[in-house]
């Protein structure tokens, strides 16, 4: 069963009992691991249980396929029900997984830690075509997705987190969950015993030894205002990271669809200031004026074209032989360069 966007994540946390195989993929790994172990746990609790949960990678079952079948239908020496989770599944395993779906063990539930998996991928195409299989995407995270993560987080921890703290914070944790969570309960575990309970932006700079946020934001803001130099070192030092392409990107829609969100305000009335002040999360308050002047270098036309571009250049990424980094690079320059409207 192929899942609706507002589907993914009541299906995190219960999913249906018809889905004896779950395929979970996307570019976001950390965001993959969460919710593949978030609903192996529906199954059983103890990830660590040896007699109830089997361990495996797809290359395992690839080499063995009577594994699958062997560990789904195995009898549980404690009672209770069974696991198989596998890890770094592929398409490889689209023709076990294929036979297995004919009839599945009613007792065991397999989770599976796909990759990036594309529209043209089997395993993906199986999983959400089957009425007993169901693939559950992880995509990218913009700003306002982390914005409500870190405020639950924050919020159940006993604290509150003021603008300027969220907005450095939610940047700087774009691309991917399993990071966003471990600089999360480092914050926390930084502020344990503050009788201040109010998170500010000293805090986040003082516990986060990331500097992964200043980088991108750099990086969106060259691009903006057709700075080169700036656009290349910044590019140079995320490549450094090993920082997904895919990553890089999506970080780029995000911080013009929030110039796009600002155009649209203003062609309706409302000043470039006012705007900006309305996005949620709220603009860093170092880069306000970069962004109130790339409101006046971007019209809502030109916007368009470009996010229309890094669409595509997402897709050739993974359609062509062309390195990713490199056609990222190309479009991110090309951009930077153009004069301002």
């Amino acid at each position: 069963m192929k899942l609706g966007f507002r589907d993914i994540e009541g299906f995190v946390k219960k999913p249906t009992p018809a889905a004896r195989v779950i395929v979970v993929y996307g570019p976001d790994q950390g965001l993959v691991v969460e919710r593949a172990q978030t609903i192996a746990k529906t199954q059983t609790p103890d990830l660590s249980d040896p007699f109830n949960v089997a361990m495996l990678t797809g290359d395992q079952i690839v080499d063995d396929p009577a594994r699958l079948s062997d560990e789904a239908f195995a009898q549980s020496l404690m009672g209770g029900n069974r696991l198989v989770y596998i890890r770094e599944g592929g398409d490889s395993l689209s023709p076990v997984l294929k036979d297995y779906l004919k009839a599945p063990s009613p007792h065991t539930l397999v989770v599976i830690e796909g990759g990036e998996l594309g529209t043209k991928s089997s395993l993906r195409a199986l999983a959400e075509k089957a009425d007993n299989a169901a693939a559950v995407p992880c995509y990218v995270e913009d700003e306002r997705d982390l914005t409500r993560l870190i405020q639950s987080e924050v919020q159940n921890a006993g604290f509150t987190i003021d603008r300027d703290a969220m907005a450095t914070l939610a940047g700087s944790l774009v691309g991917d969950r399993r990071v966003a969570r471990g600089e999360l309960e480092k914050l926390l575990t930084y502020k344990i015993g503050d009788s201040n309970k109010a998170i500010t932006l000293a805090d986040v700079e003082a516990c986060s030894g990331d500097v992964r946020s200043r980088t991108f934001d750099e990086l969106v803001n060259a691009v903006g205002m057709g700075d080169v130099p700036r656009m290349a070192a910044s590019l140079a030092a995320l490549t450094r990271e090993n920082t997904a392409p895919v990553t890089i990107i999506r970080t780029v829609q995000n911080h013009f669809r929030r110039l796009y969100q600002a155009q649209l305000k203003m062609e309706a009335g409302t000043d470039p200031k006012a705007a900006m002040k309305s996005l949620n999360p709220p603009v860093f308050f170092k880069y306000e004026d970069a962004f109130i002047a790339q409101t006046r270098r971007w019209p809502r036309g030109k916007i368009e074209l470009f996010l229309n571009a890094l669409n595509n250049t997402e897709a050739q990424t993974k359609q062509t032989g062309i390195p990713a980094e490199t056609i990222t690079a190309q479009l991110l320059l090309r951009t930077a360069m153009q004069k301002a409207a």
